[in-house]
């Protein structure tokens, strides 16, 4: 029995097999079983993922039960740890983790939800930023293959409102605040918003998070509407990287997806926002548009983000795509006759593209939207 009492979070090493962490308001965050990893959500939503032997890497979520049975465990674990470690260390768990039972940590989805709304996905590297959802929705929502904004009509905060969520954010993070880096401004679209509107947000932001980057979304069709001059001036306020929704460069196949704008509007857009000092986000779909648009797709996204000022600041994010069957993507690939391609066959296409994307001189990663935790 070891442990890692860091200024951060608490690691409890109960052997080879275990590996356990809280932070330090106590909660569990993850939770390796023995070849099972489980990750906790603020909501005390429990997801797991492991690799079967030889196949593929299997997920999901358990539902509340057996949540709570897993807690039970991990409480298990704790309470001998108090018994075991040094006393410093035996001190802190006994101070700040075994007081979460499991039924109180399930309750944290009661608290969770007097603070948010559902929080439908982030970039990879910013799970773990600190969401303030200064907006609900996307402002566009009707792409075909997304479902992340369904049934929740596009809205902002005031300014009042904003102040007092971001205020009650802080409060339900509390010493969690230690493991999080910038602030990551929500929705799908909140950096669409006017400047006259972004500029309150940004300034209680900045006074409830004092000293923390800005991230956001932006849709290029909502974007080019900012002038500029807007970028640097939210740049010089802690804007840090914007993140776009590229999915493709090919506008055939854009306009398959009911997304507007072209590639060509996308590359100048990247250009005004590093013309402003930010960095940028781009998301790609790959498999998008099954086989008969594989190559072209692959073709066309590659010269487009060659015509773009990208540099190692900068981020490609390949996502392999997901069908959802109920989707207006999935009638309509359907009614065109559009093969999907098999996942073995996006798995490679991924990697070929990542490497594809590292020979421009950018950083390409993986973005696989099943695996969000928040």
């Amino acid at each position: 029995m070891r442990a890692e009492c860091r200024e951060a979070s608490t690691l409890i090493h109960p052997d080879p097999r275990h590996v356990l962490s809280f932070d330090r308001e106590g909660r569990l965050y993850t939770f390796y079983d023995d070849g099972i990893l489980y990750k906790r959500a603020l909501d005390s939503t429990l997801h797991w993922r492991r690799r079967a032997p030889g196949g593929p890497r299997e997920r999901g979520v358990l539902d509340p039960e057996e949540a709570l049975e897993v807690f039970a465990r991990v409480q298990a674990h704790a309470r001998r740890a108090a018994e075991l470690l040094e006393p410093d260390c035996a001190a802190r768990v006994e101070r700040e983790i075994l007081p979460w039972t499991p039924e109180r940590l399930a309750a944290e989805r009661e608290r969770f939800s007097a603070v948010y709304r559902p929080i439908a996905i982030l970039p990879p590297d910013q799970y773990f930023s600190i969401v303030v959802q200064a907006t609900e929705g996307c402002t566009w929502n009707k792409c075909t293959f997304c479902s992340f904004y369904q049934g929740r009509p596009f809205h902002a905060k005031t300014p009042e409102r904003l102040r007092a969520h971001a205020e009650a954010v802080r409060g339900f993070l509390g010493r969690q605040l230690l493991l999080r880096r910038g602030v990551f401004l929500a929705d799908g679209n909140a950096l669409a918003l006017s400047r006259a509107r972004l500029l309150p947000i940004f300034e209680a932001v900045r006074e409830v998070f004092p000293g923390r980057r800005i991230y956001g979304f932006v849709d290029l069709y909502s974007g080019e509407r900012h002038d500029p001059a807007d970028w640097g001036e939210l740049a010089g306020l802690g804007l840090e990287r914007v993140y776009v929704g590229m999915e493709t460069g090919l506008d055939e196949l854009l306009a398959f997806l009911n997304k507007p704008g072209s590639a060509a509007e996308l590359v100048a857009f990247v250009r005004e926002l590093k013309a402003a000092g930010l960095s940028v986000g781009l998301i790609v779909m790959v498999g998008v548009g099954g086989r008969a648009y594989r190559e072209a797709h692959a073709r066309a996204t590659l010269e487009a983000l060659a015509r773009m000022p990208l540099d190692r600041g900068d981020l490609v994010y390949l996502s392999p795509f997901v069908e959802h069957p109920d989707s207006v993507y999935a009638r309509e690939r359907a009614a065109a006759g559009l093969a999907p391609m098999p996942w073995e066959a996006i798995e490679a296409e991924t990697a070929r593209l990542a490497e594809a994307v590292r020979r421009l001189g950018v950083r390409a990663a993986r973005y696989d939207i099943r695996e969000f935790v928040y």
